[in-house]
């Protein structure tokens, strides 16, 4: 498992019984985790007194029950500043476990410009509020951030912002990332590295369906088209159960290694548990690299 284990103001203090606490910065915060199993003591003083409280509801969904936390607030991962925000389902507008990923793509940046490579672009799809792009920016390279959400974008620009990157090479574009690729590829735009964090379902502006393993095959062959003449990797994140680390690395074969050689491995992606010293499983990622 590839744990993101270098966070110095978010920890996971505890989980037990479906749920997990969790201090964000200066705040304690009490979420729901279907894989949180097991049922050990709470012990930690912090189950006592969150700042907030996200109740699942049996009918689906749940809802925030606050106590003392700020309607925006801020924590910094090595140089990078996140904005967080107490918003749908569970959400806080960051999942620290792809960090691990961000260090990874960003020394694969870092290398290739060291070694005399003129530029890096990457093009991270369904971006979110762009943890990845702004790390990506940090390391030096060009990067497109796609995503179908304004609110999203708008998010990222402000971490980008707050992360002193207002000025980096970053183009920012509200879009469908299907349709993109495709006016991409049209235009003969190529990339180096590729990021994609593909919802398990959703719906495109004019009512597209999207799901994920019917759509992330065809999706990625897409996608392949994009890379330049020197790729220096393709990464895909996974959330969806039923798409395990081998899936990953099979598809990542099929699609990209077959054409451009180089190495793919896929693995489960975590975080550290403070209370117990257990590995908190986090969704699954699959890397590939020209180069090792």
């Amino acid at each position: 498992m590839w744990v993101a284990d270098q966070w110095k103001e978010f920890r996971v203090l505890d989980a037990s019984c479906g749920e997990r606490l969790e201090k964000w910065g200066d705040y304690r915060l009490v979420r729901p985790d279907p894989q949180v199993i097991w049922q050990t003591p709470k012990k930690h003083p912090g189950w006592k007194k969150p700042n907030a409280h996200y109740h699942r509801s049996n009918k689906g969904g749940g809802e925030w029950e606050f106590f003392d936390l700020p309607q925006v607030w801020s924590i910094h991962y090595r140089e990078l500043t996140f904005r967080l925000q107490p918003f749908s389902f569970k959400h806080t507008g960051l999942f620290p476990e792809q960090a691990v990923n961000w260090d990874w793509c960003a020394e694969l940046i870092r290398g290739a410009l060291s070694q005399g490579k003129e530029q890096v672009k990457v093009l991270n799809l369904f971006a979110y509020t762009g943890g990845a792009t702004i790390s990506a920016a940090a390391a030096g390279a060009q990067v497109t951030h796609v995503d179908a959400s304004k609110g999203m974008v708008t998010w990222a620009k402000e971490n980008a912002a707050d992360s002193g990157l207002s000025d980096a090479p970053i183009r920012w574009l509200v879009d469908d990332c299907a349709k993109f690729v495709e006016r991409e590829i049209r235009r003969g735009n190529h990339y180096d590295g590729i990021i994609m964090d593909p919802p398990s379902y959703g719906r495109g502006p004019k009512g597209e369906i999207w799901k994920i393993e019917d759509s992330i095959y065809p999706f990625l062959q897409r996608c392949e088209l994009l890379l330049s003449d020197e790729p220096l990797f393709v990464l895909i994140n996974s959330y969806t159960t039923g798409l395990q680390p081998a899936v990953l690395t099979y598809m990542l074969g099929e699609a990209i290694e077959k054409k451009h050689g180089g190495h793919t491995v896929s693995d489960e992606i975590g975080l550290p548990v403070e209370e117990n010293g257990r590995i908190l499983p986090c969704g699954a990622s699959g890397r590939w690299v020209k180069k090792e």
